[in-house]
């Protein structure tokens, strides 16, 4: 019994590790950066969240940053691109 329940174990985690890399959309070079100009802010309460990479048609797609006013006690932390052995992929940016 312990020698299947140790297969099943390990068959979950190798369909849990091949997940996490099958969900990422990777691509051979990252995108280049689009120069964005910002607006004057909505209030001073609002913080600029910006570079938003979203994943459409097979390619990376900018979809610019944009004025968001925070709940109380939250930071915005910024998206960054991480490259793996299949290339680079886009890790979005969320509140804190």
């Amino acid at each position: 019994m312990k020698k299947y329940l140790s297969k099943i174990i390990a068959m979950l985690f190798i369909a849990i590790a091949f997940s996490f890399t099958a969900s990422a959309q990777f691509v051979r070079e990252r995108p280049t950066h689009t120069i964005v100009v910002r607006t004057a802010p909505p209030s001073p309460r609002h913080v600029w969240v910006d570079e938003d990479w979203a994943w459409r048609g097979g390619n990376y797609v900018y979809t610019g940053g944009y004025w968001a006013e925070p709940k109380p006690g939250l930071v915005w932390v910024a998206g960054h691109w991480k490259h793996r052995r299949h290339g680079w992929y886009w890790v979005p940016g969320r509140w804190r």
